[in-house]
């Protein structure tokens, strides 16, 4: 198994290719803004061709680029439906000042939706690159969010594409529309708790961390214990 990331963007948003080993078909998650270029370069570096797009949600520090990708390499972009709104108006996921803000960066470039759209749902399996991936529904930070599951083989553990659920000693915020804290507390609960302490989490900024780290040192997790 091959999987590697690079931070995009003046938010570092990690953008993450797995595949089962160099030279391979590989799934892209999550290509945020600026991130066509160190994708190309990564690609390259191990000899890639990507098969989808897999969006964890529907924030534009992780989608920004998702069409540019898709459209370069002829392959579907994954979001759940309930987040697809946020790729042709990426202001409608946030506070009125960040978007005011947003508006100002970007101006009036226009988002447009990738040619090829694959609508998730919970519990859907994916079959991209020879990858047995399990999408999991994890509502909170915004409403179509998602995780990504890749099973445990024999020469490694389970894998977890968090997104902006959960990352090392946080989770996501969800003080911006259609945020709900109590739906997150939820999913983290359905998602994340259940599974084994050896888990990789892979999120969807900051540096790796596992489920049995999180869920001793974790305070936001240790709410749901009640610990």
């Amino acid at each position: 198994m091959l999987i590697t990331a690079f931070p995009a963007g003046p938010l570092a948003a990690n953008c993450y290719v797995a595949a089962l080993d160099a030279g391979a078909e590989c799934v892209v998650v999550d290509p945020g803004q600026d991130a066509a270029e160190g994708l190309a370069e990564l690609l390259d570096k191990h000899g890639l061709t990507p098969a989808a797009v897999l969006l964890t949600h529907g924030h534009f520090d992780h989608v920004w680029s998702a069409a540019e990708v898709g459209a370069t390499y002829g392959v579907p972009v994954c979001i759940h439906p309930d987040d697809r709104a946020l790729l042709t108006d990426p202001a409608k996921g946030l506070d009125p000042g960040l978007a005011a803000q947003l508006t100002a960066l970007f101006g009036d470039a226009e988002m447009t939706e990738p040619d090829d759209i694959v609508e998730l749902g919970d519990g859907q399996r994916l079959d991209f690159a020879g990858l047995p991936i399990t999408v999991h529904h994890a509502p909170g930070h915004t409403p179509g969010s998602v995780a990504y599951a890749l099973p445990a083989a024999q020469d490694r553990p389970e894998v977890l594409f968090t997104g902006d659920l959960l990352f090392a000693g946080s989770i996501g915020r969800t003080d911006f529309p259609g945020g709900d804290h109590s739906a997150i507390l939820r999913s983290l609960d359905r998602v994340c708790l259940g599974r084994a302490d050896d888990t990789a989490v892979l999120p969807g900024h900051g540096p790796q961390t596992t489920i049995g780290r999180e869920r001793a040192t974790n305070p936001f997790l240790h709410e749901i214990t009640g610990r």
